[in-house]
C-alpha cells in the first residue's frame, strides 16, 4: 500500500491472478479498516498545505505524471493485459485514455475561475470562489483499471483536493503502477494514497462514516452505489457514482446497415462485453434486420478469444467464474424462451482457454422483453438483437429500463437524429458514433446509473466548493 508518500508492506497478502490462464501473477499488501484510517488521516494532515499551493505547481506535478505514463505505455499495457485480460492493443489504448485525464487536468487546474456578480446595492459587491473540498475517497473497478484511477485522481489534485483510492481487488497490480508514476513525478506526501484489500467492505465503510472525508467516488456496480450512497448519507458526504448500464444501440432503416453492424461488432465485444457503456440491446429497424444480423454474424464469426499477449487474440476473458456464470445464465435463458443462437453460447475450455474465464462471443437474434438478456446489464461478450417497427416504438423500448448511462443511434436523417438525442433518457448517446467519449468530455449516467459527471470541466467542480462572498463597502 502507499500511505503518507510510502509504501508499506502488511504480514497477510493476497493474491493476484491471471483471468486468462488462472496463473499467480502476485501478491499484494492486505489492508485492513486500520489501514483506511492511516490514509485518510495522512490525506487530511496534506490538505492544508496541498490546497495552498498554486495551480500552475498542481498543473506541473499532473503533467509530469502524464509524461512518465506516456514513457512507461508499453509496460503497464502489458501489466493490465496479464492482469485484467484485455488484447494488449486494447491495453494499449486504456493506457494513453488515462493519460489523457492526467495531462487535461493538468490544463484545467489554471482554469478554476471565479467571477463577481453585480449587486443591487451599491454599497454591496459579490464575489464566487471555488475552493477543494477536502478530503476524498476513491472506489475504481477492474475493468478499465489504469483509467478509472486517472479520472478520479486526476481532478481531485487538480482541484487542490487530497484522495485514498480503494483499487478492485482483481487489480491491484495496475493501480501500484499507477501510483508508483504519481510518486515518481513529485506529488507530496499525503497528497495521494492507496489502500488494497481483499475484503472491500469494511475499507468502503470507514470511507462513507469517517467524517474527515468530504467526498466519496465510486465507480462500480448500481447496488454497491446504493449501499454506499446510503452508508454516506447521514453527513450529507457529497457523492459521485458512476454505476451501471443496460445501453440501447438503434439502427433506423435509412443508415448503411453494414457500417452499423461494424460499429456494433466494435464496441459490443470491446474488453469483453465488460464495460458499462457496452450496447446490451442491439434495436434494428424490421426491414434491414437480416442484412444487419449477416454482416455481424461475419464479424463475430471472426473474433478470436484467448491471452491477451497472444499474436491474434481480439477478444480475452472474462473477470471471474461468477462472470461467465452469469453470462451463461442469460444465454440459456435467452434461448429457452425463444431467442435464435447464430453463434456461440458457450463456454470455451479448449486448449490454452482450459483454466480461464472465457466465453465464446455470441450472437442472438429474435430477443424479446420476457427474456433476462433484455432485462439485466450483460457484462459479457454476447449481442443480442431485436427487431422494430417504428421510431416510436423503438425509444419506449430503449427508455424501458432503470439505467441511464450510454446509447447509440445509427440513422441519416438529421431531424430524427435530433429527436432521438432528446428523447433518450441517457446520459452519454453516440450518433452514428460508437466512443463518444474523451477526458474533454462530461461522462455519467441519469436514473440509476449514476450521480455526477467525470472528465470535462464537469468532472472538476465534483471536487470543489462554491463559495459566495458579500463585501458592503
Amino acid at each position: 500500500m502507499y500511505i503518507n508518500g510510502e509504501w508499506l508492506i502488511t504480514e497477510k497478502t493476497f493474491a493476484v491472478y491471471n483471468p486468462a490462464c488462472g496463473e499467480e501473477i502476485g501478491q499484494v499488501a492486505d489492508g485492513t479498516r486500520h489501514h483506511a484510517v492511516m490514509a485518510i488521516e495522512a490525506a487530511q494532515a496534506a490538505f492544508s498545505g496541498w490546497a495552498g499551493t498554486t495551480a500552475y505547481k498542481r498543473s506541473e506535478c499532473l503533467y509530469r505524471a502524464y509524461e512518465l505514463m506516456i514513457e512507461r505505455k508499453q509496460q503497464l499495457a502489458e501489466l493490465m493485459t496479464r492482469e485484467q485480460g484485455k488484447p494488449l492493443k486494447a491495453s494499449l489504448n486504456e493506457v494513453q485514455y488515462g493519460a489523457d485525464f492526467l495531462r487535461w487536468y493538468a490544463e484545467e487546474a489554471k482554469r478554476v475561475y471565479g467571477e463577481t456578480i453585480p449587486s443591487a446595492r451599491s454599497d454591496q459587491r459579490f464575489i464566487v470562489h471555488h475552493q477543494p473540498v477536502g478530503v476524498v475517497a476513491a472506489i475504481t473497478p477492474w475493468n478499465y483499471p489504469v483509467s478509472m484511477i486517472t479520472r478520479k485522481v486526476a481532478p481531485a489534485i487538480a482541484a487542490g483536493c487530497t484522495i485514498v483510492l480503494k483499487p478492485a481487488e482483481a487489480t491491484p497490480l495496475c493501480a501500484m503502477a499507477v501510483f508508483e508514476i504519481l510518486h515518481d513525478a513529485g506529488i507530496p506526501a499525503g497528497v495521494v494514497n492507496l489502500v488494497t484489500s481483499a475484503e472491500p467492505k469494511p475499507i468502503g465503510e470507514e470511507f462513507c462514516t469517517n467524517v474527515l472525508v468530504k467526498k466519496l467516488t465510486f465507480t462500480g456496480s448500481t447496488p454497491v452505489g446504493k449501499i454506499l450512497a446510503r452508508d454516506a448519507a447521514p453527513q450529507l458526504k457529497r457523492v459521485s457514482m458512476e454505476l451501471g448500464g443496460h445501453a440501447p444501440f438503434i439502427v433506423f432503416d435509412d443508415a448503411d446497415p453494414v457500417h452499423a453492424a461494424k460499429g456494433v461488432a466494435l464496441i459490443k465485444f470491446l474488453n469483453a462485453g465488460q464495460a458499462c457503456i457496452s450496447p446490451n440491446r442491439i434495436f434494428v429497424q424490421r426491414s434491414i434486420v437480416e442484412t444487419f444480423l449477416k454482416t455481424l454474424k461475419e464479424r463475430v464469426v471472426k473474433l478470436q478469444a484467448g491471452n491477451g499477449l497472444e499474436s491474434g487474440v481480439t477478444i480475452g476473458p472474462l473477470v471471474n467464474q461468477a462472470a461467465v456464470d452469469k453470462v451463461d445464465k442469460q444465454v440459456v435463458d435467452a434461448l429457452a424462451k425463444g431467442a435464435t443462437l447464430l453463434h456461440g453460447g458457450k463456454r470455451l475450455v479448449e486448449g490454452n482457454m482450459k483454466n480461464g474465464h472465457f466465453y465464446a462471443p455470441t450472437l442472438l437474434s429474435n430477443v424479446s422483453p420476457d427474456m433476462l438478456i433484455y432485462r439485466e446489464e450483460t457484462f459479457g461478450p454476447v449481442a443480442a438483437v431485436i427487431a422494430f417497427d417504428s421510431e416510436d416504438e423503438v425509444i419506449a423500448m430503449a427508455n424501458d429500463t432503470n439505467y441511464g448511462l450510454a446509447a447509440y443511434v445509427y440513422t441519416q436523417n438529421l431531424s430524427r437524429a435530433m429527436r432521438t438525442f432528446e428523447a433518450l433518457q441517457f446520459g452519454i448517446i453516440g450518433i452514428n458514433d460508437i466512443n463518444p467519449t474523451s477526458a474533454a468530455a462530461p461522462f455519467g449516467g441519469m436514473k440509476e446509473s449514476g450521480l455526477g459527471r467525470e472528465g470535462a470541466r464537469d468532472g472538476l467542480k465534483e471536487y470543489l466548493e462554491t463559495k459566495l462572498g458579500g463585501f458592503s463597502i
